[in-house]
């Protein structure tokens, strides 16, 4: 189907200007018409069209009026021939351009190859560029099969050559590893594979544990959990096993890395070791590659979430037994009313005259109460880090302290070089200790202030049998786990080996301030600050105040602005009721007429009649019954249009009795009897019934049976 053209992109792709209306002397009727078309069509597609059906009727009609030619002229010129050809050369010398042969598309192939398909490898990206470069060379489009034939081999050859420079990079004792991976994984729903090729090994990973290493680093994580944090664990342990260098991808566009680690995660194993040596171990080291990024993503998460976690259930829990505790504790609330309410009345008092003989047994009772808080009251802040204490010891710890373990932190700013020094501390003495010794050894050094909360500190000295305080780890590592959570939400403190929680530095070009002008060009921003903040304010300010005038009613008669009370502020207006549909009192009745089909027999064993006709009354519904019996009120005009419909001037035989036309039908009284009246099928044979039914529905009763 053609496009409607509009009348500006009429006039600006089809009006010939300049010297194109010179290239039209000498050429009449058909012939000049067609070559102005093919002229207008080559400037604008930079093709020549395929047929009559490509260009727009409108075109047609507004490039005769120009070159004074009736439009019905086209029909005369011919789309294939010597005299099309010959339009052909004479447009593209006009233009300059030139066919695209065998060499050109080779060499077009290659350009695509080394500048394009090495940063994108999506097809239609790629055949932009390749148009725009064709343009650029003065060489005229190809067909659309050539086109995507040479996209196809670029890509193919871009492929290629970039598999070869990665196999070659990666190193001799890891290729084996890539290839263990897959030797034995099997397939999704299969059973695992028997063969093991020649260069390939069993993983070491895979006979410690005993399952399908392949299989579980392709698993996505599972809820916040310990298990799931061992699980993540293992996967990216068993993918730093394989040995693959960090920088082996580092000249490799991300949108490339991308789309082979798409490939990998569709194609089952059995696949992947069909491919040639080079792809195949690429596309493993590729998806290993961005499989550690991810898994350390992961972890990231779990550690932030999992100290999230405690911090929620302590909260609940500190709350919980503050308020259990005030509800135990008889006769608090009343002394503390008792207590204020004197007070009140007497600020200016003695408090020994005052609040003393309002409290139920004077200065002993407050003392007990002061003797019982400190024995086992405490500030909110410091319970509720005892809890997350405990929680973390039982059962968190051996998670947080693997993620510890497994990844790497680092930090740009020396203000977070304390939290390096602790996480450093966690981590050997996790490494050279046993969970057994309790305490940092004395002249440790443990940076405390602004790692550890203040009330953590209070909670994290313990003095030993010499009297000496030393520092519990378990407390220590509760106050650095929930600093570290805080940096590493602020990046503050970045992971090495990570994708989102990657160093920001790293979210630039490392070329970026050298081609600053450039890279700003793409953004489509300005270089000067205030340029940028100008239009910025200029497009808020424009938009604000669109909304408030919008919000202020004009236009928006539906919308109301109300003071914030217990509603909200912005009040919509019920919306005023649809108008009834048509035709949906006639659907009402129709419902009701479907309930009464299986009744549609009559009283001596009738059978609904076949064809049309009882297709016809079936549809519209109602209950046609022998003599004896009537039509019900509801469907006695739709059966009698039927009728009408399907046996206009049929003559029905009734049992040994002639029947009239439809249209002479008449009853002369009663709503039933054995003379002449509608039709019904009753034992293969057409029946009349009377028509007086109709008549007593428009009179507003229900017709009986008599």
């Amino acid at each position: 189907m053609v496009r409607v053209l509009d009348e500006d992109e009429l006039v600006g792709n089809w009006t010939l200007v300049g010297d194109e209306l010179a290239q039209l002397s000498g050429r009449r009727g058909a012939t000049k018409l067609g070559f102005a078309l093919l002229l207008r069509f080559y400037a604008v597609h930079g093709r020549f069209p395929m047929g009559r059906a490509e260009i727009p009727d409108q075109a047609v009609a507004y490039v005769a009026r120009l070159v004074d030619v009736p439009s019905s002229e086209l029909r005369l010129y011919e789309w294939d021939g010597r005299t099309i050809k010959a339009h052909r050369g004479d447009i593209r010398r006009y233009f300059g351009f030139r066919e695209c042969s065998l060499a050109d598309a080779d060499k077009a192939a290659d350009w695509l190859a080394v500048k394009v398909c090495g940063k994108e490898r999506q097809a239609d990206r790629v055949r932009a560029e390749l148009l725009a470069h064709l343009r650029e060379e003065r060489i005229e489009l190809p067909a659309r099969d050539r086109i995507r034939r040479i996209i196809g081999t670029a890509l193919r050859q871009s492929e290629q050559s970039q598999t070869a420079h990665i196999s070659s990079r990666l190193p001799a004792e890891a290729i084996p590893r890539l290839l263990a991976l897959i030797a034995k994984s099997a397939d999704p729903g299969g059973e695992a594979g028997s063969e093991v090729e020649d260069d390939g090994a069993l993983f070491g990973v895979a006979e410690a544990a005993g399952v399908d290493v392949f299989a579980v680093i392709r698993e996505e994580p599972g809820n916040v959990s310990v298990k799931t944090i061992e699980r993540e664990v293992f996967k990216l342990t068993a993918i730093r096993a394989v040995g693959l260098p960090d920088d082996v991808f580092a000249d490799i566009a991300p949108k490339v890395l991308a789309a082979w680690r798409a490939r990998v995660a569709a194609e089952a194993p059995s696949h992947l070791r069909s491919h040639p040596h080079d792809i195949k171990v690429t596309l493993l080291a590729a998806y290993l590659h961005c499989r550690a990024r991810e898994i350390t993503d992961t972890l990231v998460d779990l550690l932030i979430s999992t100290v999230h976690r405690i911090n929620a259930r302590a909260d609940t829990k500190v709350t919980s037994d503050f308020v259990a505790e005030l509800k135990r504790v008889s006769g608090k609330e009343n002394i503390l009313f008792k207590m204020t309410e004197a007070a009140l009345e007497s600020p200016e008092s003695r408090v020994e005259d005052v609040i003393y003989p309002a409290v139920p047994g004077g200065h002993t009772t407050l003392i007990s109460l002061l003797h019982e808080f400190k024995a086992k009251g405490t500030s909110y802040r410091q319970h509720k880090q005892r809890v997350f204490k405990a929680s973390y010891t039982s059962h968190y710890r051996t998670g947080l302290i693997q993620i510890l373990e497994v990844l790497e932190f680092g930090s740009t700013n020396t203000v977070h070089a304390p939290m390096m020094q602790a996480l450093t501390l966690i981590k050997r003495y996790k490494a050279e200790q046993s969970n057994r010794i309790k305490c940092y050894a004395l002249g440790e050094n443990a940076p405390v202030e602004g790692i550890v909360p203040a009330e953590l500190v209070e909670l994290m000295y313990r003095a030993d049998s010499t009297k000496r305080q030393r520092i519990l780890r378990s407390v220590y590592e509760c106050g650095v786990f929930q600093t570290l959570r805080e940096k590493l939400r602020c990046k503050e403190i970045w992971v090495v080996g990570a994708d989102r929680w990657r160093n920001p530095d790293d979210d630039l070009p490392k070329d970026f301030e050298t081609h600053r002008a450039e890279n700003y060009a793409n953004l489509r921003k300005p270089l000067d600050p205030q340029v940028f903040i100008d239009q910025l304010r200029s497009e808020m300010h424009a938009e604000l105040s669109a909304l408030n005038d919008a919000l202020g009613g004009k236009g928006l008669a539906w919308l109301k602005i109300a003071e914030r009370r217990n509603a909200g502020a912005i009040q919509l207006n019920p919306l005023d009721a649809a108008p009834e549909p048509r035709n949906l009192r006639r659907l009402v009745p129709g419902r009701r007429c479907r309930a009464g089909r299986a009744g549609w027999q009559g009283a001596g064993g009738g059978v609904p009649c076949g064809a049309r006709w009882g297709t016809d009354v079936a549809r519209v519904g109602g209950r046609v019954q022998d003599q004896g019996a009537g039509v019900p009120a509801h469907g006695a005009d739709a059966v009698e249009g039927v009728l009408h419909r399907a046996l206009p001037a049929r003559v029905d035989r009734a049992a040994g009795g002639a029947g009239v036309p439809l249209q002479q039908q008449r009853s002369p009284a009663g709503h039933q009897g054995a003379g002449v009246g509608r039709p019904v099928c009753q034992g293969g044979q057409h029946h009349l019934l009377s028509a007086g039914r109709a008549r007593a529905r428009a009179q507003g009763h229900r017709p009986g049976l008599g």
